[in-house]
């Protein structure tokens, strides 16, 4: 998925800054923690969490990378300025 060549001639020979690809050390076999790796995986799952981008509504690109910008600007709102929520009574058995 993030060795795809074409991009490397489409998008990144342009760009000012150099595309690298964190593999699994050779010979290491289960799961592995990776340096920025899972800084990928996690914004995808953030991204993922909201409803607008679980498909693919929009029928521009524009209009797609707006409902990315919003969703971000959305996420990062609620982490600087979390609303307070209240705790819901705990079960107990009488």
């Amino acid at each position: 998925m993030y060795r795809a060549e074409y991009l490397h001639d489409e998008v990144f020979a342009a760009a000012p800054f150099e595309r690298v690809v964190v593999s699994r050390p050779p010979g290491q076999k289960g799961w592995v923690t990776l340096p920025q790796r899972w800084v990928v995986e996690r914004t995808f799952a953030w991204l993922g969490r909201s409803r607008r981008l679980s498909k693919d509504y929009e029928r521009e690109p524009p209009s797609s990378e707006a409902m990315l910008t919003v969703s971000m600007i959305h996420l990062m709102t609620r982490r600087l300025h979390p609303v307070p929520r209240k705790r819901s009574q705990r079960f107990r058995y009488i």
